[in-house]
């Protein structure tokens, strides 16, 4: 989702901002994609939120914590603010504020924050270790980091495809070229004591497409996404022909027009408090 901070590279994120990527991530939730840390959440909390992309969780967050409170949604794709601001104003919410920036160097007060969130990011991040290090800087003292990532590796469907088999292939080569690791769930808890921080949860759960509804749209928003967004871009540099990119994108709709389509999707997640002693020995 950005880059580290040694590395000086223009961030590339390899699912891309394209509207069939936004409006995918528009249909994340709070409910779907915290529910392991809401029972943190309390009026007049102030909330950071890494990553944020159309921001439908950062509103999510917002209307929890209310207008005592405050949320802060940032991502360094202009195009992924603009729809968040969208968002909020279509929402009518005055809680949330949504900043264009890298991930690490965020213009807020250090130390300010209850809760930093960063959803499906670390798996972006070519330096996963600094990023967490980074989150415990934006923390309070008795706040919390949460995070929550996909883990590509054991994603699991029925019937079986060789054409979603391709994409997996496909996504993962072209994250791991862009140094980001699409096995991040299972690195959490890994990554999290690395950065020297304090691990208080680390478990899992998963999103799971099996009725006709969630299948079909879950395979054409697969395919949509093939044809248009980062990855078709990705798997040409990996040497995919136009023509296997959209084998790739049939088989998605093929696989989710099935009546026996079934796709499970794990996700590691974390909640660990800053370490300030090593913290402040890193500054």
């Amino acid at each position: 989702m950005t880059t580290s901070p040694s590395s000086g590279a223009t961030p590339r994120y390899s699912h891309g901002h394209q509207p069939a990527v936004l409006a995918s991530h528009g249909t994340r939730t709070a409910a779907n994609s915290c529910a392991y840390f809401l029972d943190r959440l309390r009026p007049g909390m102030r909330v950071l939120d890494l990553g944020c992309g159309p921001g439908s969780i950062t509103l999510d967050l917002a209307e929890i914590v209310g207008p005592a409170g405050e949320v802060v949604g940032v991502d360094f794709s202009e195009e992924a603010v603009a729809a968040a601001r969208e968002n909020a104003r279509t929402r009518a919410d005055t809680t949330a504020t949504f900043l264009a920036s890298d991930f690490f160097t965020v213009d807020v007060e250090p130390g300010s924050f209850d809760v930093v969130h960063a959803h499906q990011v670390l798996q972006h991040v070519p330096d996963p270790v600094a990023a967490l290090d980074a989150m415990a800087g934006y923390c309070a003292e008795d706040g919390i980091i949460a995070c929550r990532d996909a883990d590509y590796g054991v994603m699991v469907w029925y019937p079986e495809n060789a054409g979603l088999d391709r994409w997996r292939e496909t996504y993962c080569a072209s994250s791991r070229a862009l140094g980001g690791e699409p096995d991040a769930g299972r690195r959490l808890r890994a990554w999290a004591n690395e950065a020297g921080l304090d691990v208080e949860t680390a478990q899992s759960s998963t999103w799971t497409y099996a009725t006709p509804e969630t299948t079909r749209w879950w395979g054409g928003s697969q395919a949509e996404r093939v044809r248009t967004s980062g990855f078709a871009v990705r798997a040409r540099e990996q040497g995919l022909s136009l023509a296997e990119v959209e084998q790739i994108a049939v088989a998605w709709q093929d696989w989710g027009r099935s009546p026996d389509a079934w796709f499970c999707m794990p996700h590691g997640e974390l909640i660990a408090r800053p370490n300030l002693a090593a913290h402040q020995g890193k500054a």
